[in-house]
């Protein structure tokens, strides 16, 4: 397991759950027969192989001398990783949200793959919401996405199902390696390591001293955590319970506000966050003077290298949400120009310089503080790092179908952390982009309200930057 990978377990505590949330709205009318249960757990079976991390246990290394390793799990059993709710009639958009709150809010056992599947029954029009909790050391964004279309098909009946190389065969697993094996390999795995750290910290003094430079010529640079962040109400210390909620967007509204205010679709959500979060503190006459920093996790997979099916390989650049401009059109081009700098500064540290340097992070020593500064509830007494992660995904652009039903949405959000009590992630699918929320529900019980917020700062920017004339005109122009 990468220290990538492995910092994710580490995090985790009985406050701090280091899942990610996938949500998928699916229409069963033109499955074959109809949907049931047990249906859903045939297929899901058949294309388990088309889902590798889905059959690996963590297995720790003796004494926690490295990071643990990925095991096929010998005793995997399908049944233990799915289940089945029943919502409440009339369920809508909030049950669905509600649901979706109590799956987040518990962790995944270790003692399996970690991952979970629950099957929401009930909602509108016949429609069945699937809730996947996976562990965030299985997959980034970016691989959960590949995971994603690994199991999806591009028509409703394709023309050959996919091929199972056990051919059906049961699942043996392999055995669990013993502890000496363990060891042996964690020491030359050690050893190894030594060898790379002078050269990593002589590019990490390269790479700093390039930022500093950088910051004292540059025109606009980019917060610094911790130092350039207020303080809100959300920036606080957790309990377990969740608190989840989500929105749709249209695109091509996010794109024509992109294309007149010459931004990038990112900038776009990045200010609807912004105006969202400026009339949520403004309402509770909690809203600071300076901007608040947004952590904006950044794939680092290269375009040739072959799609990832597993695993993290991700960094953050921290930018600034203008919350302090109360002009939609200001906040845009803050948020632009600050972005534009975090980007630079990132490229200058290097994209994988997180990634180089959590792989010698102690396990057990990382694990016992992080549980102590958890139960301490030490988020209190000092200032948030950042005050909120946003992310953005870019999804399918294609109708997809899995076994016969179509997909109608899909719904993405990583974990909150200590002083950082909001997650807003955002995946497009097709002409939407479908937008979640996670926080405490012991801190921030109303995220629906933020949610709107996000709806109503895009009516304000479509207001701002109407689309042109002959964009306007062009439907009334169509033939008859």
């Amino acid at each position: 397991m990468t220290g990538m990978d492995a910092g994710f377990l580490y995090m985790e505590t009985p406050t701090i759950h280091m899942h990610t949330i996938k949500a998928a709205v699916i229409d069963p009318a033109t499955v074959p027969g109809g949907y049931t249960f047990e249906r859903f757990r045939e297929v899901l079976g058949e294309r388990l192989h088309l889902l590798p991390p889905f059959r690996r246990r963590v297995v720790e290394v003796p004494f926690g001398l490295h990071h643990p390793v990925w095991v096929d799990d010998p005793d995997f059993e399908l049944d233990r990783h799915i289940r089945r709710v029943v919502l409440d009639a009339p369920a809508g958009r909030r049950e669905m949200d509600r649901a979706i709150a109590a799956v987040a809010s518990t962790p995944l056992p270790r003692d399996r793959p970690l991952w979970e599947i629950v099957v929401l029954e009930g909602m509108p029009d016949g429609h069945i919401g699937f809730v996947a909790k996976l562990h965030h050391s299985l997959a980034d964004g970016v691989a959960a996405a590949e995971l994603l279309a690994n199991v999806m098909d591009l028509e409703p009946d394709p023309p050959e199902p996919p091929v199972d190389p056990d051919g059906g065969r049961a699942w043996t697993g392999e055995p669990l390696p013993s502890r000496w094996r363990l060891l042996w390999a964690a020491v030359v795995e050690v050893l190894a390591g030594l060898g790379r750290i002078p050269a990593l910290v002589r590019r990490t003094l390269r790479s700093l001293l390039a930022v500093g430079r950088r910051r004292r010529t540059a025109e606009v640079s980019p917060p610094v955590p911790v130092l350039d962040t207020p303080n809100v109400s959300f920036s606080t210390a957790l309990t377990a319970r969740r608190s989840f909620a989500t929105t749709t967007l249209p695109l091509d509204e996010i794109r024509a506000v992109k294309a007149a205010a010459g931004a990038t679709v990112n900038d776009v959500l990045l200010t609807l966050v912004a105006g969202a979060l400026r009339s949520y503190l403004v309402a509770r006459d909690e809203l600071p003077v300076t901007p608040l920093v947004a952590g904006v996790p950044v794939s680092t997979d290269r375009p040739e290298e072959v799609r990832r099916l597993g695993g993290n390989k991700v960094s953050n650049l921290f930018t600034a949400l203008p919350t302090h401009l109360d002009d939609p059109a200001e906040r845009l081009a803050a948020v632009h120009e600050v972005t534009a700098a975090a980007k630079e500064v990132h490229n200058l540290l290097g994209v994988d310089m997180l990634a180089d340097w959590v792989e010698f992070t102690p396990p057990r020593p990382y694990s016992f503080l992080a549980r102590q500064y958890s139960r301490l509830r030490l988020a209190d007494r000092h200032r948030p790092p950042i005050n909120v992660v946003v992310s953005n995904v870019p999804g399918p652009r294609d109708p997809l179908y899995i076994a016969g039903a179509r997909l109608e949405a899909i719904y993405s959000v990583g974990p909150v952390l200590e002083n950082i009590g909001l997650n807003v992630t955002a995946w497009s699918y097709l002409d939407q982009v479908h937008v979640s929320a996670i926080a405490c529900r012991d801190v921030l019980p109303d995220l629906r309200g933020i949610l709107d917020g996000m709806e109503a700062a895009l009516e304000e920017l479509r207001a701002t930057y109407p689309p042109p004339a002959a964009a306007r005109a062009a439907p009334d122009a169509s033939p008859a």
